[in-house]
């Protein structure tokens, strides 16, 4: 179908009406002459409100978001185009029109994205959602609680700044009377605190008015350095078990992807894998190796991960935990 034709029905449906058929448009109705001497009495003006229940299933634009109306919806993906109500609570979201042959709908941290073919209508679209209505405010729940206790975790980048690292807690010291190498950093144990013994000191030569943002890159490149040199080692330890090579390693800045490797024995790591004990680091490097051997998750893959390391499910449920902070 062709979109524009597409987009005028989008348009009617909304409307709550179709568009009419051929026929010739209906004379207006002829007006009863006044009689003379008497005035025309005039109407009361009422202002044509929709009614919030109206706004149940509609298309709506970026600026309409803004009406308060729209504004109290439980959900709003920022590209909303569209609100309906699930389950008792308004979602705004996001519809595209595109080459498939299905409804499909994703929930990110955004909130809910809805793909549809170009010849579904949107009543066709509503019915599918309502019913998945139960599953989408659930995981629209459970988005918008983990994207809280993320934000929890955001890095306050400012002298004695906390966060993970190896398993413990690294804190930042700014020293501008420092007296380190070309590196610039220096990591120290801190004696008789509270914390324990898995309390570490990281002291940087910034001085003490240093940016948020210069605090951040400093504290990064010392990261990413202790990142290269303890992934290498891990690569070493467990390449031989696997009877594989590796060729090349890269450091990785991705959101959601811890590593990858490729049939050439090339590896990417995540450099925020940092944060986590070093049995996490540990099988993140098994798993990626086992991919040169088995290039799936296959069973064999599975068994080729557990030849090195028995207690890799355990590991690997670690890495779903919010560990590594915001940045």
């Amino acid at each position: 179908m062709h979109p524009l034709l597409r987009y005028t029905l989008d348009l009617f449906e909304s409307l709550g009406h179709t568009p009419p058929a051929n026929t010739a448009a209906p004379k207006p109705p002829t007006r009863a002459p006044r009689r003379a001497g008497t005035p025309d009495t005039p109407k009361a003006i009422r202002p044509k409100v929709k009614a919030p229940e109206a706004i149940g299933s509609s298309a709506i634009s970026q600026s309409a978001l803004a009406h308060p109306l729209i504004r109290d919806v439980g959900f709003t993906h920022p590209q909303a185009t569209r609100s309906l109500r699930l389950q008792g609570v308004q979602v705004a979201f996001s519809l595209v029109r595109a080459r498939r042959r299905s409804i499909g709908m994703r929930i990110g941290p955004d909130g809910l994205s809805v793909r549809a073919p170009r010849w579904t209508s949107l009543p066709e679209i509503d019915q599918v959602l309502q019913a998945r209505a139960d599953w989408i405010v659930r995981k629209l729940h459970e988005s918008r609680e983990r994207h809280t206790h993320l934000e929890q975790t955001r890095i306050d980048w400012r002298d004695a700044a906390v966060f993970p690292y190896l398993g413990g807690l690294l804190r930042l010291r700014l020293d501008p009377a420092h007296g380190f190498s070309a590196v610039g950093a220096a990591l120290a144990d801190v004696q008789g605190e509270q914390h324990g013994p898995l309390l570490r000191e990281l002291r940087i030569a910034l001085p003490l008015d240093a940016s948020p943002a210069q605090i951040r890159d400093a504290t990064q490149a010392w990261l990413m350095r202790q990142a290269k040199a303890l992934f290498e080692e891990r690569l070493n330890h467990f390449a031989p078990q696997l009877q594989v090579r590796w060729t090349r390693l890269s450091l990785s800045n991705a959101d959601k992807r811890w590593g990858s490797a490729t049939s050439d024995g090339s590896i990417r790591l995540n450099w925020r894998l940092m944060h986590f004990e070093l049995p996490v680091i540990d099988y993140v490097v098994a798993h990626e190796l086992s991919h040169l051997r088995v290039m799936n998750h296959s069973p064999r893959f599975w068994q080729t991960v557990g030849s090195v390391m028995p207690d890799y499910s355990q590991q690997r449920e670690k890495l779903k935990d919010p560990t590594a902070p915001l940045w």
